[in-house]
């Protein structure tokens, strides 16, 4: 799980159909890959941190938790 993830997207006060919409990414498929269920791509990761519009690097924002 993506925990930093959840904690940007709550700071900039989005929610995952929001980051959806942003990153063209299906909602359902969001949704797993953010909570571990499915691998997330180099591409895909890329893209939610540009959507953010986050300085954290790629490592820190998408750091395993739980």
């Amino acid at each position: 799980m993506y925990l930093n993830v959840k904690a940007e997207l709550a700071r900039r006060k989005l929610s995952l159909v929001d980051l959806s919409n942003k990153t063209g990414i299906r909602y359902q498929t969001l949704v797993g890959k953010i909570n571990g269920n499915y691998p997330l791509t180099l591409e895909e990761a890329k893209t939610i941190k540009n959507s953010l519009e986050v300085d954290i690097p790629l490592e820190e924002l998408f750091e395993v938790s739980g």
